[in-house]
C-alpha cells in the first residue's frame, strides 16, 4: 500500500500562517499537519510515502519519504500535482489533501475496502459545518448516491441541504484495477485538452482543474465511485478561521468533539 499527499498547495486563506511555510507544515498540537499524516500512515503500515510539494518545498523535509515537485504549482491545481508523479500510480494507492488531518480508525477503514475506488465520506458532516460557517451552504459541495451505493455526482455547488449525502474529506484510495482507471481517464482527458477543451470543467483551462473534477468526470464516464462513510473523525485547515476554532477547542477541551488522535 502507497500513500500519496498533495501538498503544493500555498494556502492563502490561510495567511499569516503560511506567508512563511507551506499550509501542510502549519504547527498544529504542537505537531505539523504533514507530520501528523504521515504519522497516521505508518500507523497503518503504509510505509510507502510520496509528498508532492510546490509552495516553498524547501520547508518539507521529513524523512524517510520520497518527494516530488509540482514547480508550476502556482498556475495549476490538485489534479497536475498528482500527475507529476503518475509513475507512483501503481498497485494500490491511497491519495490525500494535505490540509487535512484524520484518525486512524479512517484510514484503516479505507485501507480494508475492497472497492476500485473509494472515496471517504463524513455523513456526520452538517454539525461540524455548523461549527465553522454561520451558512453552511456557503462552503459546501453536493454528494449524491445511487440506490447502488455509487457516487454520481460530487464536488458541485450545492443549493440545499438535499443536494448533500455526506461531505468529501479529501481522503481516497484506489487498487490497481482504480490506479489503471485513473491513468487512463486522465490520459484521454489530457489529449482533448490539447484541443483546446476542458472535458473535466469546460468553465476553467485543464491544467486548473480541481480533484472533484477528476472524481466527477470518473463517475460521468461510467466509473463506480464507492463511498467509504466515516461519521466525523477529521479536520480540514482551510480558512485562518478553521485554524483559530480549533485552537480555542484545545483551549476548553472540547475538540474531541470533532476528532480523538488516540483513534
Amino acid at each position: 500500500m502507497k500513500g500519496i499527499i498533495l501538498a503544493a498547495g500555498e494556502g492563502k486563506r490561510l495567511r499569516p500562517l503560511t506567508e512563511d511555510r507551506p499550509k501542510s507544515m502549519i504547527e498544529f498540537g504542537k505537531m505539523t499537519l504533514l507530520q501528523r499524516q504521515i504519522n497516521v500512515m505508518r500507523e497503518c503500515d503504509v510505509n510507502d510515502i510520496v509528498v508532492i510539494t510546490g509552495y516553498k518545498a524547501d520547508k518539507i523535509d521529513i524523512p524517510g519519504v520520497k518527494y516530488y515537485k509540482n514547480k508550476k504549482f502556482d498556475e495549476t491545481n490538485m489534479v497536475e500535482t498528482l500527475f507529476c508523479a503518475k509513475e507512483e500510480l501503481v498497485g494500490d494507492v491511497i491519495i490525500s489533501y494535505a490540509d487535512i488531518i484524520y484518525e486512524k480508525n479512517t484510514l484503516q477503514k479505507l485501507i480494508e475496502s475492497k472497492q476500485k475506488i473509494g472515496v471517504v465520506i463524513d455523513k456526520k458532516w452538517e454539525a461540524y459545518w455548523n461549527k465553522r460557517f454561520e451558512n453552511i451552504l456557503d462552503d459546501v459541495e453536493s454528494l449524491k448516491i445511487d440506490t447502488k451505493g455509487n457516487i454520481i455526482e460530487i464536488g458541485q455547488k450545492a443549493d440545499n441541504l438535499d443536494e448533500i449525502q455526506g461531505q468529501y474529506i479529501g481522503l481516497m484510495k484506489f487498487n490497481s484495477k482504480g490506479t489503471k482507471i485513473l491513468l487512463d481517464f486522465y490520459q484521454k482527458c489530457r489529449e482533448k485538452s490539447e484541443k483546446g477543451e476542458n472535458p473535466l470543467n469546460p468553465k476553467i483551462e485543464f491544467k486548473k482543474s480541481y480533484f472533484t473534477d477528476l472524481l466527477q468526470g470518473l463517475v460521468t464516464e461510467g466509473n463506480e465511485l464507492k463511498p467509504i462513510f466515516i461519521n466525523g473523525g477529521w479536520l480540514e485547515f482551510d480558512t485562518i478561521n478553521d485554524f483559530e476554532l480549533y485552537e480555542k477547542m484545545i483551549e476548553n477541551n472540547s475538540l474531541s468533539e470533532l476528532i480523538n488522535f488516540d483513534r
